[in-house]
């Protein structure tokens, strides 16, 4: 029989985990948690669908503690409320617990995660990833390294996760891979709003410091008042007053409304790209189109799309988790009950 009881003592969760030989086999060693079971927890503590009762459940109960653990996070900066301090306490010490067991249980549970892989190198790579370095760093700040506690908003993102409102969903995909692709012409962009900047600083310093010392005291000074102007927030701490200074601030000034335009016209101009793709896609795959439903022993399992491809010849064109259907981005990973519509990539011609 197995038995798992969890108490609170000190501030920390403790798992106690008892486990009965099997009196009807003499000498037999304890038996192991069951495969299934470990399974049926990783299927609970991932992002449920609406159909699985206890992981929605658990997500319901981990975005209420995400929600609780920020909330108190941000009413302990308030003077007016110290005397709820013991309360809010209480349940940054409770939800934290919650947040460490979960972390454990995500551990614990990996491999199902990162199929074909150790249980050691399913850990090491779950620690290695985004959602394991966010888990880990909104708990230690609890512990040591209070500094840091503004870590816990990274929680929000798992929330995101939770409500599919993340790099999985169709139209947060369209983003971050409009981003990814043309990552080369935004980085030049930003590269000529830094050399614009930079050069826009030091013209208005050597324009203002003889009659505003204090107001352009060194370069950094004509920085932030560049930075301010060309982004157009013109927050007016700091301006001209000569008429060279003026002069140039005009020419700043338009030459910011056509650098704000850079990097915006590059990513709508990826914005019409990524849709008449997707169009084009969906009409050339209406009678070519396979549906493909992932269970437990597919081949498929915590695969990227992109390892299919180069794998199976398999591009996969739509995935339905649950009641939502998405694009799969270059971070998604095929999961147990994914239902994917795949076709046969074409054969490059010589």
């Amino acid at each position: 029989m197995l038995q798992l009881l969890f108490f609170w003592s000190n501030g920390c969760i403790r798992g106690i985990l008892n486990v009965y030989r099997n009196t009807g086999v003499e000498g037999e060693q304890p038996f192991m948690i069951k495969q299934s079971t470990r399974r049926r927890i990783f299927e609970i503590i991932q992002v449920g669908n609406t159909r699985d009762l206890p992981s929605r459940a658990f997500d319901i109960v981990l975005v209420c503690a995400i929600v609780l653990n920020i909330s108190v996070l941000l009413l302990g900066t308030f003077d007016q409320l110290a005397g709820f301090s013991e309360i809010f306490n209480k349940i940054e010490l409770a939800t934290v617990a919650f947040f460490c067991f979960e972390y454990i249980l995500r551990i614990w549970t990996s491999d199902f995660l990162y199929p074909g892989r150790s249980r050691l190198e399913s850990a090491l790579r779950f620690l290695r990833s985004f959602d394991g370095i966010v888990d880990l760093m909104t708990i230690l700040p609890f512990f040591w390294m209070s500094g840091f506690v503004a870590f816990r908003m990274l929680r929000v993102v798992r929330i995101f996760h939770l409500f599919r409102v993340n790099s999985y969903y169709d139209s947060f995909n369209v983003i971050t891979s409009v981003i990814y692709e043309k990552r080369n012409q935004l980085a030049s962009s930003i590269f000529i709003i830094l050399v614009l900047m930079t050069a826009s600083s030091l013209c208005m310093y050597s324009a203002e410091h003889e009659a505003q010392p204090e107001a352009f005291a060194n370069a950094f000074s004509g920085l932030w008042w560049s930075v301010s102007a060309m982004l157009t927030v013109g927050y007016g701490d700091i301006y001209p007053i000569t008429t060279i200074g003026r002069i140039l601030a005009i020419i700043i000034a338009f030459l910011g409304v056509g650098v704000v335009a850079i990097p915006t016209g590059i990513i709508s101009a990826g914005f019409v790209e990524q849709y008449t793709k997707a169009q084009n896609a969906a009409l050339a795959l209406e009678t070519s189109l396979n549906t493909v439903l992932v269970d437990i022993d597919s081949k498929w399992l915590g695969k990227s799309a992109a390892e299919i491809e180069t794998e199976y010849n398999q591009v996969i064109a739509v995935v339905r988790r649950g009641d939502a259907l998405m694009q799969p981005g270059k971070d998604y990973r095929v999961e147990i009950k994914d239902v994917l519509a795949v076709y046969r990539k074409a054969a490059e011609k010589a």
